[in-house]
């Protein structure tokens, strides 16, 4: 399996130095991945660097809670485009989907993806935090309000991506929506298992261990 273009390369520790982020762009252009995954502020550097390649630049929008507004969602997203992301993956309303409020749950997902316009919008639902139930209402409601790929976490709560929820995630949304395994994936044997159950991508800080089988050290996203 031909696993760099299924990885979202990683990075979004909030100690992330100008260095680490110039060496994940290196390493994502070296091994040819899909995406650099990094916070917003380092999204005009990663640009930059990866100009010329067809390595995407990928931001999180509303990290890592998703309890910022809509408007404030909408606005980081305009400006993360400005800035030359060409993905972003916003957190979803977890407290407003527990808390029943699934019009304020779509409708803040309607938002950024008319924010983005035709740039791929993945929602991360943190199924950690969710019912079984929960997972597939918010898939539904993710493809209803336009988004491209559902996501499983932002690898900063109580838990990552299994291959349970995986698949869960590809039986809602159908063959047609991405699913993206992130949170603990760390070697290529969970990778692959992800991708085995049903994923179409996989954000991880292991990418180089992965594609090189290499071991991993500590534990990253």
């Amino acid at each position: 399996m031909n696993m760099n273009k299924f990885i979202d390369h990683t990075l979004l520790k909030p100690d992330a130095t100008q260095e680490m982020i110039d060496k994940l762009c290196a390493e994502a252009r070296e091994h040819d991945f899909m995406s650099v995954c990094v916070n917003p502020y380092w999204v005009k550097r990663s640009a930059e660097l990866l100009a010329g390649s067809d390595v995407k630049v990928c931001t999180v929008i509303g990290f890592p809670l998703g309890a910022s507004t809509i408007e404030s969602k909408a606005a980081e997203t305009r400006d993360a485009i400005a800035n030359g992301a060409t993905e972003v993956d916003m957190v979803l309303n977890v407290g407003a989907l527990k808390s029943g409020d699934l019009e304020t749950v779509k409708k803040d997902i309607v938002a950024v993806k008319q924010a983005a316009g035709d740039i791929l919008l993945k929602v991360i639902l943190e199924t950690c935090l969710l019912t079984e139930e929960e997972k597939v209402v918010a898939c539904k409601l993710s493809v209803e309000a336009g988004a491209d790929y559902v996501k499983t976490s932002t690898g900063f709560s109580t838990g990552g991506a299994t291959v349970e929820d995986i698949a869960l995630m590809r039986k809602t949304v159908g063959p047609n929506v991405g699913v993206k395994a992130s949170g603990g994936v760390r070697d290529g044997e969970t990778a692959v298992a992800m991708i085995e159950a049903g994923a179409s991508r996989v954000g991880t800080s292991s990418g180089v261990s992965i594609v090189t089988g290499a071991k991993t050290t500590g534990s990253g996203y």
